[in-house]
């Protein structure tokens, strides 16, 4: 595995609630006394009505119908999808665009400014990678990335550039207020000392493994270029069988296309966690759950990982659990069952559950009074992010920063994709996160990475 260089995060600063971690989005971008200039001849930091950026959609419809609004409000120059018929739908929001069917061709177009992808998750970290070289700015749906190594690649590329491009991972709830509550009582104590942090999702999708063949690719299907690079499997309807915007369910829980629900609902509910604990990468990780089966990712899973201390907190450990098992609840009369996705931060005082747009506070103990914990002031607390489309294209035009960039969703990202890892090898698995490294399993290292088709390049 290549040992990506990756620059040491600033550490989560202590000066007080005013500097949470969105509190930067305020500031402006210093350009080094000039203004970025774009390959559209798009000035960043100018603001004038017809400063537009020239903007790719690549996975046009599906997932992508939701960004048609959001993008309307700029140039969008170009549509690719390996569906020849989606792409003719898209023009009738976008009849100016250029049109492509593969993704590599359509980040040539010598015009463009940024890329949103929404294509199938096996190509995330590739058309993210490709695009920054190219110095373009991305949002990315979730999952990032499918791999340890292609989180690493991902997030060490963004770093690199984080100077001049803004980028954004697609888990839009964040944007939600719940947010922005639940990290303020965790930092300011609500809790008491944060101890351990939980988050879960009760979707169960089961398959008996990879469709087998039936019957041939209908004319507007580029199947080969919708495989990319993952090992090819036959054609089966099956995989397009889902409905516009949810059709990953058809195939994001095969291996060899997604990640199950670690890079789905995972990515969205675990977020409520990440937003709050100021996490840096694992040292360790575990994993059980189902049987193994080597084409289907598993539905019932934990996975537990051990998180360093920051300056706020001290150690802790963060757990994962899906389709079906749960953390044991705070007390024996709170049904955690009812919150089918959420997360449950539990310290020596208390405990805190959330859905995605509201918490419970709990407290614990003989003197569970709550006197022990004093609200920020409302002049203090975190201001609301607002659209979460909105805030990229905000940041493409000035200071850059978003709220779930490529470094904070790649850890994140990483992090998860490290427990199935962990799940497959059936061991404690001890992580270096300096290197990308596992130290204590040749097995486990090995499956940090996989292999592409020939032909695809993670880094092009």
């Amino acid at each position: 595995m290549a040992d990506f260089e990756i620059p040491t995060a600033k550490p989560a600063t202590q000066a007080g609630p005013l500097t949470a971690r969105r509190g930067f989005l305020k500031s402006s971008l210093a350009m080094g006394g000039g203004l970025l200039i774009l390959p559209s001849g798009f000035r960043a930091g100018a603001q004038a009505p017809s400063n537009k950026l020239n903007i790719a959609l690549i996975g046009a419809y599906g997932r992508g119908k939701a960004h048609y609004d959001a993008i309307s409000s700029e140039n969008v120059v170009a549509l690719c999808d390996v569906n020849e018929d989606h792409i003719a739908k898209a023009a009738e929001r976008f009849p100016k665009a250029t049109r492509h069917v593969d993704w590599r061709q359509c980040l040539e177009q010598k015009d463009l400014d940024a890329v949103v992808c929404c294509t199938t998750d096996h190509t995330h970290a590739f058309i993210a990678t490709w695009a920054m070289n190219r110095g373009l700015h991305v949002y990315c749906e979730k999952p990032l990335a499918n791999t340890v190594e292609e989180a690493r690649m991902v997030r060490a590329t963004y770093l690199k550039n984080k100077a001049k491009l803004a980028t954004q991972v697609g888990t839009q709830r964040h944007a939600y207020e719940n947010f922005n509550r639940v990290r303020e009582l965790i930092r300011d104590g609500a809790v008491g000392t944060l101890q351990e942090v939980h988050a879960w999702g009760n979707r169960q999708i089961r398959r008996p493994g990879y469709p087998k063949a039936q019957g041939e690719p209908p004319k507007n299907l580029h199947y080969d270029l919708w495989i990319g690079p993952s090992p090819m499997h036959p054609y089966n309807p099956e995989y397009f069988s889902g409905e516009p915007g949810a059709n990953c369910l058809q195939w994001n829980m095969y291996w060899d296309f997604g990640t199950g629900q670690i890079g789905d609902m995972g990515s969205h509910t675990m977020d409520i966690a990440w937003n709050a604990i100021d996490a840096d990468l694992p040292t360790t990780a575990e994993g059980k759950g189902e049987a193994f089966n080597p084409e289907v990712t598993p539905v019932e899973l934990e996975t537990c990982f051990d998180l360093p201390a920051n300056g706020w907190r001290p150690a802790i450990k963060v757990h994962w659990w899906q389709g079906g098992p749960m953390p044991e609840s705070p007390l024996p009369y709170v049904d955690l069952n009812k919150v089918g996705h959420g997360a449950m931060f539990k310290g020596d005082k208390g405990a805190l559950v959330s859905h995605f747009e509201s918490r419970v506070l709990i407290p614990l103990g003989a003197e569970g009074d709550m006197t022990y914990y004093k609200p920020r002031p409302e002049s203090e607390r975190i201001p609301p992010l607002g659209g979460f489309q909105q805030e990229w294209i905000n940041a493409c035009k000035t200071h850059l920063k978003t709220s779930c960039d490529f470094d904070y969703a790649g850890k994140l990202n990483e992090m998860m994709v490290l427990g199935l890892v962990a799940y497959r090898v059936g061991t404690k698995l001890e992580y270096d996160g300096a290197t990308g490294k596992v130290t204590n399993s040749p097995e486990g290292d090995a499956l940090l990475r996989r292999e592409y088709r020939a032909g695809w390049t993670l880094s092009g």
